[in-house]
């Protein structure tokens, strides 16, 4: 079952984003776009529909968790009875290819320490073939391929892949998890500590242009990553939210999925960016807007693509059972037809 989702930590790459868990499961995470099918979808089933856990072999959520400043580069530390262990994880900005690393740390002791990667494809649909060799793993399926490269040895069966190891302290041991199309050549895998260090400076230079000196500085430094997190570089749109179908009530039907431009949420966003002094988003979005809505302008839609695309059929995927049992899944969102808009089916298509 999926944790509690004020449990779940983000970290992101301006191009899509990752959902981290306390006990150290990577279980929402879609390739290469935020509104690309997930690789790891256990938070919307369970595990066998992919997820990525990295921490104690014993277990157990952390006992602390943080950001690095004000930058989405996560830590997450367990104290056990061996000693005290460290898994920093972050998605560096996009470079050739889309990257998830995760580092541990030994702190103090030794720590026996578990991994287990589970990719499944078009939403946990697709078990990809999966190939070994050494320390490295490549996994494809249609479109899609992964390629895992690991600083400790690996085993792989039925599709799962695991890895036992101890680290001590002042030890660290890497993984990085890299996604490319499968037509495309394997990409060189980025070096994870200069990709953490990259990443943290990424935000630390990116916060730095915050004029925001009101009360609750923090709070507001810390939301205005988040709001950053949900922009897609590329295009300059803004997304809703990074997931589908998290229920607006536990069990119930009312699961849209909300990985699209909404204007109005995405005027909200700018507001809180604009008042804080980031214009380079704001020109970056109205330059998304000019080209999303080109044309006639009685066809003006509520809502659109991370690239300005109108068309956003909405289906259901009937494997997945849901967040804590809320289905169905869904896929799309039939609030971008104008003809549901205007015909009062607001609330039919989530978009209150």
């Amino acid at each position: 079952m999926p944790a509690p989702i004020e449990d779940y930590a983000v970290i992101g790459d301006l191009q899509t984003a990752a959902l981290v868990a306390r006990d150290g499961s990577v279980d929402w995470l879609c390739l290469p776009r935020f509104d690309s099918p997930a690789c790891f979808a256990a938070l919307l089933h369970d595990d066998s529909a992919g997820h990525w856990r990295l921490g104690p072999a014993e277990g157990g959520p952390a006992t602390r968790r943080r950001y690095r400043g004000d930058s989405l580069v996560l830590e997450s530390e367990w104290e056990t009875p061996d000693g005290v262990v460290r898994v920093v994880d972050c998605m560096p900005p996009r470079g050739e290819a889309a990257d998830l690393v995760r580092v541990v740390e030994g702190v103090s002791g030794r720590v026996p320490m578990a991994m287990r990667l589970r990719l499944r494809f078009d939403y946990g649909h697709i078990t990809p073939w999966i190939r070994q060799r050494n320390n490295d793993l490549a996994a494809v399926a249609g479109p899609d391929a992964a390629w895992l490269h690991a600083a400790v040895p690996l085993s792989t069966d039925d599709s799962t892949t695991t890895a036992e190891f101890t680290v001590g302290a002042g030890e660290s041991v890497a993984f990085v998890l890299t996604h490319r199309p499968s037509h495309e050549p394997p990409p060189q895998p980025v070096e994870a500590r200069r990709a953490l260090h990259a990443t943290e400076r990424f935000w630390r230079e990116w916060i730095a242009r915050c004029d925001y000196e009101g009360p609750w500085a923090a709070e507001v430094r810390r939301s205005l990553v988040l709001l950053k997190a949900l922009t897609y570089a590329p295009t300059g749109g803004i997304v809703a939210a990074a997931t589908t179908s998290l229920p607006e009530q536990l069990g119930g039907p009312r699961n849209w999925d909300y990985r699209y431009c909404w204007l109005r949420d995405s005027t909200f966003t700018l507001q809180a960016l604009l008042g804080t002094g980031y214009v380079d988003e704001a020109r970056a979005w109205r330059d998304w807007l000019l080209r999303a809505v080109a044309g006639d302008p009685a066809d003006l839609q509520i809502m659109y693509g991370l690239d300005g695309t109108r068309r956003l059929p909405e289906s259901s995927l009937p494997w997945l059972k849901g967040y804590q049992g809320a289905a169905p899944v869904r896929v799309g969102n039939a609030a971008a037809d104008n003809s549901s808009w205007t015909s009062g089916a607001k609330c039919s298509t989530g978009c209150t």
